[in-house]
């Protein structure tokens, strides 16, 4: 099977990005290298590339927070999306539940080339009072995955259950972004029974 690879090249009046993602990667840490400015965000991405198993080498510079947070969110979503080829053979969906102590997060996706963002919020994200994430508030996190979803063409489904009282936003979005690794592994992944396009249209675009 070919290598299922695509680079990592934006470069705007605000940011510039560059970098390497493999699908069919190791999940070693050795060839995942995260360099954004924000180690909070390297880490996220760090997990979501090692519980994926993909091989993910991305460098970011920029002006604002939120721009380079919007700008990799599309680079890495285009990326994937160009890796994915015509999408023969693949699973398409995928579904992963991670717990990280007081919380549980849930992730669904499907990779059927429209976009579509849910976050299931039964508690208020206005209840996270111990978000010692250093990297922007939780709202700017959930535009991340939106802007992530829209440019990778995927509905993402995301939710979470805790116990009652506070939660720590460190915990939730460390249990999505490993959630959400291992659903794209499961929906990107090759299903030997699938010949060609898993769609009845015969197309995903």
């Amino acid at each position: 099977m070919k290598k299922r690879e695509s680079k990592i090249e934006r470069k705007t009046n605000e940011v510039e990005i560059n970098g390497n993602l493999v699908i069919d990667g190791s999940g070693e840490l050795k060839n995942i290298k995260i360099k954004t400015g924000f180690e909070s965000l390297d880490h996220l991405l760090v997990l979501f590339a090692f519980h994926g198993f993909f091989d993910l080498t991305l460098e970011a510079g920029g002006d604002l927070t939120h721009h380079i947070l919007e700008d990799i969110a599309i680079v890495l979503g285009d990326s994937f999306k160009d890796a994915l080829g015509d999408y023969s053979g693949i699973r398409r969906y995928g579904t992963a539940s991670v717990p990280m102590d007081e919380v549980l997060a849930k992730v669904s996706v499907d990779l059927g080339g429209r976009h579509s963002f849910v976050w299931h919020d039964p508690d208020g994200l206005g209840k996270l009072v111990k978000d010692n994430l250093d990297l922007t508030s939780a709202e700017l996190k959930k535009e991340f995955l939106d802007n992530l979803a829209k440019h990778l063409g995927v509905n993402l489904y995301i939710e979470y259950q805790t116990k009652e009282g506070e939660i720590d936003s460190h915990h939730l979005f460390e249990a999505v972004f490993k959630a959400l690794g291992l659903a794209l592994d499961q929906a990107s992944s090759i299903e030997p029974r699938r010949k060609g396009v898993p769609s009845t249209k015969g197309i995903i675009d």
